[in-house]
């Protein structure tokens, strides 16, 4: 985790699938190299969101890859087709993310390529949800808790990474390239007055910007999204060729404006957080 010097923001951040440490034993089990499992990366979001803790705000982030472990997923999100074990009856093997080789313990990357050799030992599955997927979520629960205790509200910023084409099928050929995407699980994680001025923000900036199309949040955001509660989620996509080359996966030239960039979006969004939840909050009361 990046920690500010001092908390002074009820908002945290988290970059749940930019980790990059391979472990060795998961290596030696795939039958793709080390570049082809980079794929589901969502590369360098944790650099690019480094400035938070400069705004006073903490930002945590994977170490371990997404082809690892998805911590954007219900806990057992399994795929049955994996392991050389019947699952568990608590196992959820019926999910949409399932079927499309991205559950809890990914099938595939992202491009749809299979990342291992053979059938896993179930035992080994469930030790990472133990030991790594779990105390992930209970200090992502818990930065949570605490923003909510000391400032009466939280809003926790989900940050992502999209390829460039994710948005061809929603968008016309005609209307240009998408920059970045906000998911709210439509209106259900997050108060609009907290979406609407960030959208103000990006296009601000010269962006474009559009909500819940083809990303409107995942597991994190409609699990820690509850306005009626006093906790807000909001995911964001940011499309990866603004800072990336998205074939050798090295930064490009415009990482550092993005950057920049970003920091004067989130910058903004934060000093406008007390006139936005105020109103909010008095009507509660």
């Amino acid at each position: 985790m990046i920690a500010p010097r001092k908390w002074t923001r009820p908002v945290i951040f988290n970059s749940p699938h930019s980790g990059r440490v391979y472990p060795a034993e998961f290596l030696a089990a795939s039958r793709l190299n080390p570049h082809a499992l980079r794929k589901s990366e969502d590369c360098y979001i944790d650099e690019l969101f480094s400035f938070v803790a400069d705004l006073g705000s903490p930002l945590l982030h994977a170490h371990f890859p997404r082809a690892f472990l998805d911590v954007n997923r219900e806990p057992y999100e399994l795929d049955p087709r994996m392991f050389r074990e019947e699952l568990p009856g608590f196992a959820n093997s019926s999910s949409m993310r399932v079927a499309g080789g991205l559950g809890t313990i990914p099938r595939i990357v992202s491009e749809g390529d299979e990342i291992y050799r053979g059938p896993l030992k179930l035992i080994d599955a469930l030790a990472r949800i133990e030991t790594i997927y779990r105390p992930y979520h209970r200090t992502l629960a818990d930065l949570i808790n605490r923003a909510r205790d000391a400032f009466g509200y939280s809003l926790l910023i989900d940050c992502h990474s999209m390829p460039s084409t994710a948005c061809s099928h929603v968008t016309p050929h005609q209307a240009g390239r998408v920059d970045i995407v906000l998911g709210d699980r439509h209106g259900v994680a997050c108060a609009d007055e907290i979406v609407s001025t960030l959208e103000e923000l990006i296009r601000s900036q010269g962006l474009r910007v559009l909500r819940n199309k083809p990303y409107s949040g995942g597991f994190i955001t409609q699990n820690y999204g509850s306005p009626n509660h006093h906790r807000h989620a909001l995911q964001i996509e940011i499309n990866r060729a603004l800072y990336l080359d998205e074939r050798s996966l090295e930064r490009n030239r415009g990482y550092a404006a993005v950057k920049l960039t970003l920091h004067r979006i989130f910058a903004g969004l934060l000093a406008s957080l007390p006139d936005i939840m105020q109103p909010r909050r008095e009507a509660a009361e």
